[in-house]
């Protein structure tokens, strides 16, 4: 009697280790799945985020040549329409991130900063100029650069950026929601993000 009732202690023993042993297995195949797909859906959204503005500008251009020291001077001018397309992005390949299956934590360490395109097209209109003092290259990119220095500001003062940053949050809502949902923590400036609209407090 005393070995049939050591035998199934025995038995017991082992179902339990055997199960035991299962169902860790079983939780860090969970886990590792888990990370995985964290890391592809980071992956997936690591596309530019796109925020597009359109501006018109039309300014005159005007440079004046003393000749002869100062008895006379020549002037030359333009007048130049500006339409310059504007892109606004963050590439989200570029985040740092880390994961943490331990504590089942997703940390983005830093984001990108944005990246403003300018793309100006310059229609020139009423150009004169002396033959002694044509347009030369120096004119044109004295032109260019002044656009660009337009531009910024121009940007700088418009809610492009707002908007690319509200882009961004969209984004970074897609983590929240996929950790969230696998039961992990999404970290961001080194604090919990409890919900969505945490995210709308980021420092970037």
């Amino acid at each position: 009697m005393r070995k049939i009732l050591f035998g199934v202690i025995i038995t017991l023993v082992i179902l339990f280790t055997f199960k035991y042993c299962g169902d860790r297995q079983e939780d860090k195949i969970m886990l590792q799945e888990s990370s995985v797909l964290i890391q592809e859906q980071i992956k997936n959204v690591g596309k530019l985020i796109v925020t597009e503005g359109h501006f018109s500008e039309v300014f005159n251009y005007k440079n004046s040549k003393d000749i002869f020291g100062d008895l006379f001077s020549v002037e030359k001018k333009a007048l130049i329409v500006v339409n310059a397309d504007v892109t606004v992005a963050y590439d989200l390949s570029k985040i740092e991130f880390e994961l943490n299956e331990a504590d089942k934590t997703l940390t983005i360490l830093s984001i990108p900063e944005e990246e403003v395109k300018i793309h100006p097209d310059l229609e020139y209109y009423d150009v004169q100029a002396d033959y002694l003092n044509p347009f030369e290259a120096k004119d044109y990119n004295d032109i260019k650069n002044t656009v660009n220095v337009m531009l910024t500001n121009k940007i700088e003062a418009s809610d492009l950026k707002a908007n690319a940053k509200n882009r961004l949050i969209s984004e970074l809502s897609k983590f929240y929601i996929l950790t969230n949902s696998l039961g992990w923590t999404l970290k961001c400036n080194a604090q919990p993000v409890q919900s969505a609209k945490d995210l709308q407090s980021i420092k970037l």
